[in-house]
């Protein structure tokens, strides 16, 4: 009889791994503590399958073709969410499902909110600044008398030409790139006139020929970490992780981070449903998981970047909390920026600009 029970039970254990509820989450590249989705996994009994990518045009380009078969997305607001909510491609969330939409901090809310009327599609995930990450011993030693205070470290030729030995690096996303040119030239960075945007490609090729690589943000992550590159124009997050890699390597490499002068170009990472997700309902659980204070806590001690639940402050890490590159002061963020998101016209003009740089002519 329990040789009978036992054989009924194998058969029985794939249908019930079928059963299994499955939510299929594509994100960022190391923007996630695991032990979130194992704990997730544990309370509900749903499985998580976890893609990452590392640019929003690849992500752009996966929802662009329909039927992606992802449950949960985490799309930058301007451009990548904007463009999914007008286009129709975005589940509006049911907030009866959302208990915990109460902790997400309003004023936060309120500046996506002009792409998002209403905070309909989506609900901010992590978010952070676009900046230069510096190796502080190189570029000391490179160039001692180099004031390491803005973007003009990378962007005035005379001093990327300077620092060319210890290699540079921009990260591969016209969307993150462009406005900070365009704001560092004195430019609007929402700006479709081609003359500006001829500006902002003149200055990023007069850096080309000094730039080791142009590659996607978790491959920077990785360079700046090992003391390959010296200075990278990339996102807040991942020059803290990157440091913090360094720091536990042992090998000396030191690395700070700096946003511009002008202000920086700030970002929001939203939590959205796409709207032909297989499993909106794992979708939303996992959302309301995410906002519970003591859950987004551990994944901003994780990966290093900004959340937007108050109460989760003081539950981050304190090497975190207090490192003024995750958490800018009050008078760095009153300058920071928010980009739109460009109309078609501007959209090819930009593309055109970045395959340009990108090959270097």
């Amino acid at each position: 009889m329990r040789r009978l029970a036992l054989f009924a039970a194998l058969l029985l254990a794939p249908l019930m791994a079928r059963a299994q509820p499955v939510l299929n989450i594509y994100n960022w590249t190391d923007y996630i503590d695991p032990y979130v989705v194992q704990r997730f996994q544990q309370e509900t009994g749903i499985r998580i399958r976890y893609d990452v990518y590392d640019s929003l045009e690849t992500l752009e380009g996966k929802l662009s073709a329909g039927r992606s078969g992802y449950d949960l997305i985490v799309p930058t607001s301007e451009p990548t969410f904007a463009r999914l909510v007008r286009a129709g491609a975005l589940l509006p969330l049911d907030r009866t499902k959302l208990p915990n939409w109460r902790n997400l901090d309003p004023a936060l809310m309120e500046r996506v909110a002009k792409v998002d009327p209403g905070n309909a599609h989506g609900a901010i995930y992590l978010w952070g600044t676009v900046g230069l990450g510096i190796r502080l011993d190189k570029v000391r030693a490179l160039a001692p008398d180099l004031a390491l205070d803005g973007l003009d470290v990378l962007l005035k030729p005379e001093n990327a030409r300077r620092l060319a030995g210890c290699g540079l690096a921009v990260m591969d996303s016209a969307a993150d790139v462009v406005p900070s040119i365009l704001r560092w030239l004195g430019r609007d960075p929402d700006s479709g006139d081609a003359g500006d945007l001829r500006a902002a490609e003149a200055a990023l090729l007069a850096i080309r020929p000094q730039l080791r690589a142009i590659p996607g943000s978790g491959a920077l992550l990785d360079m700046l970490a090992t003391g390959e590159i010296c200075v990278a124009l990339t996102y807040s997050g991942d020059v803290i992780q990157a440091a913090a890699r360094a720091r536990e390597a042992g090998r000396g490499v030191e690395i700070g981070y700096v946003v511009s002068k002008t202000g920086p170009h700030q970002f929001f990472d939203m939590l959205a449903i796409p709207a032909d997700a297989p499993n909106p309902a794992a979708a939303h659980a996992f959302i309301d998981f995410l906002l519970r204070p003591e859950i987004i806590a551990a994944v901003s001690s994780h990966v290093r970047y900004p959340n937007a639940v108050p109460a989760s402050r003081f539950l981050i890490a304190q090497p975190v909390r207090e490192d003024a590159g995750a958490f800018p002061p009050e008078a760095v963020l009153s300058q920071a920026f928010v980009p739109g998101t460009p109309g078609p016209a501007a959209e090819r003009l930009r593309s055109r600009l970045w395959s340009r740089f990108r090959a270097g002519r």
